[in-house]
């Protein structure tokens, strides 16, 4: 320990010392002007330089909530020569790449969340001189975070019922913050409005149909938007999916028959079989959500106990989260074919088929000729409207409805 009597000693004697060597340098004779020093005088010229490069890392050193979107590294007058990014602890190397001027360098990856990573950067300023910086830091953790699963997928073409949903894992009390930071838009140049299901999910739509051909773009800023108390997006990207032709199908239930419509015109209609008068189909505006050439149905998984479990439904298409699909029957009774005649299904829609997912068969045309986003509309069942947030289905909303559901 350095205490105060021994601190002024050393200042003293410091002092003197700087005293003695001055008197030195006039009693030589010599001049104190550093232009006339030479090389081995160590004038000024020997003097460090200092790099005018500043190098900033933008998770600062021991933090503890670095984003995962935006970490980087950037110069300022200079250029990176260097940048080393690894996992704390295991050393496992961060790919990253330098803009063409030098001036920024970023992860080829979205980071981690939760994790400890070490960034060291290197720069030259124009005269060569060298700069560096490090920082050691945690991104912020799950707990403290939250992520919007979104649909549809960027690049991907859908249907015109198509909406965009957002489901979050963790119940947001801050649904205006939210919400204000997603924009989705559309070239068509339809008005689109978000809509909130409970706490966790926010779906966009136009007020009628997206219009056919047109792009939809959606911009996620959630990176450092405070959803809940203590609670931070760590999302940012932009999204965008094209929407194909228009086909919307209608399944008359009186009839049995569905109408497939595409762009405005009938394009073929075909006998199905819907609900049995114990179980029978919603009604409503419906949206494939998923489609599987091959599925396993189990009765038990929608409440109906040990009525069936076929492992191999042909060309499978979800209409409601609770289990409504459109979809291929092989296992129909052959000598009294119900497509057009009756409803003997548990709520779904049945297309004649064959097993296997083979041959030239009604359902594989309807599967064939679908994409995820296309209308399902049932009518004249003497089942219910089904629930606007059973599956993708807020179009049976109406309009000022829709809106209402609004935080912004």
């Amino acid at each position: 320990m350095t205490t105060p009597d021994i601190a002024a000693r050393r200042v003293l004697g410091a002092c003197a010392a700087l005293m003695v060597g001055a008197l030195t340098l006039t009693a030589c004779g010599g001049s104190a002007d550093a232009k006339t020093n030479d090389s081995k005088g160590g004038g000024q010229d020997s003097a460090a330089k200092t790099s005018t490069a500043k190098i900033v890392i933008s998770a600062k050193d021991g933090s503890t909530g670095a984003s995962i979107n935006t970490t980087g590294v950037r110069v300022s007058d200079g250029k990176l020569t260097d940048v080393k990014m690894t996992v704390s602890g295991s050393g496992q190397a961060v790919e990253g790449t330098v803009s063409a001027d030098g001036s920024v360098w970023k992860p080829k990856e979205q980071l981690e969340r939760g994790t400890k990573y070490e960034i060291s950067a290197t720069a030259k300023d124009s005269k060569g001189l060298t700069a560096a910086a490090n920082s050691i830091f945690t991104t912020v953790n799950s707990a403290n975070s939250y992520i919007g699963t979104y649909t549809p997928d960027n690049g991907t073409t859908v249907g015109v019922g198509m909406p965009v949903s957002f489901n979050f894992d963790k119940v947001i009390t801050d649904k205006k913050a939210v919400q204000s930071h997603i924009t989705v838009s559309s070239s068509s140049g339809q008005q689109v409005v978000g809509h909130w299901f409970g706490a966790q999910r926010l779906d966009f739509r136009p007020q009628d149909y997206w219009k056919a051909g047109s792009k939809v773009t959606m911009k996620i800023d959630l990176d450092g938007v405070e959803g809940a108390n203590g609670v931070y997006g760590v999302q940012k990207k932009t999204v965008s999916f094209t929407v194909g032709r228009s086909q919307v199908s209608t399944v008359d239930a009186n009839t049995q028959t569905m109408t497939v419509v595409r762009d405005g015109k009938v394009l073929k209609s075909v006998p199905v079989s819907t609900g049995s008068p114990q179980h029978t189909t919603y009604n409503g505006q419906m949206v494939i959500s998923e489609k599987f050439t091959q599925t396993r149905m189990n009765s038990q998984t929608v409440g109906l106990g040990g009525e069936y479990d076929i492992p191999d439904v042909p060309h499978a298409m979800r209409l409601t989260t609770s289990g409504t699909f459109i979809h291929g029957n092989y296992w129909y009774n052959k000598s009294n074919p119900p497509f057009g005649q009756q409803g003997t299904s548990h709520g779904c829609v049945g297309l004649a088929d064959v097993q296997g997912a083979q041959g030239d068969t009604t359902a594989k045309w309807f599967y064939d000729n679908s994409l995820i986003g296309d209308v399902v509309i049932v009518k004249n069942s003497p089942d219910k409207t089904v629930q606007p947030d059973n599956g993708l289905n807020g179009w049976n909303l109406s309009w000022s409805d829709w809106t209402a559901g609004s935080a912004v």
